[in-house]
């Protein structure tokens, strides 16, 4: 599975404002609103399903990447966004550093597969180091659409 199969590039936050953890879900999940990708009275569900999710665990997984999922039967297929903070979230992370870059991920209960193969396909671009840097250093949304393509691309030696 490829970023361009569920990342919503009008959804795309190079800078977000949040600071916190539930201000940056509600952020992002905000912006799939904005994008048309999620109706605006599902929003306060799909977050509070996402702060479910985030009671069982932290989906910050250290080295300042976090990524908040969910499943939500009020979606057909999966979408993400990605949110970029410059400051850094407190995010209860793996490792207790605050988090710089988001990956967040809602889809159908019906479509794990889907969902597993965003979730694999997210965690190993993340560990390329330049990929992170170059998404951390995004000043656009265009910029950070044409890191997740050139990903896609295996233009990074993950």
């Amino acid at each position: 599975m490829k970023f361009a199969d569920f990342m919503c590039e009008s959804a795309i936050c190079v800078d977000v404002k949040a600071t916190d953890k539930v201000g940056v879900i509600q952020e992002l999940v905000g912006s799939l609103v904005s994008a048309g990708q999620v109706k605006e009275e599902d929003r306060d569900s799909i977050v509070e399903a996402i702060m479910k999710r985030e009671e069982l665990g932290s989906t910050g997984i250290g080295r300042g990447v976090a990524v908040p999922h969910t499943k939500h039967s009020s979606v057909e297929s999966l979408i993400g966004t990605v949110g970029v903070s410059a400051e850094g979230v407190e995010f209860d992370s793996l490792d207790g550093e605050p988090v710089q870059l988001l990956f967040l991920l809602v889809s159908h209960p019906d479509r794990p597969g889907d969902h597993l193969r965003a979730l694999e396909n997210i965690s190993r671009q993340l560990r390329d180091d330049t990929f992170c840097r170059f998404l951390k250093q995004s000043k656009t949304a265009q910029d950070i659409a044409q890191l997740l393509e050139e990903a896609d691309n295996n233009q990074f030696a993950s």
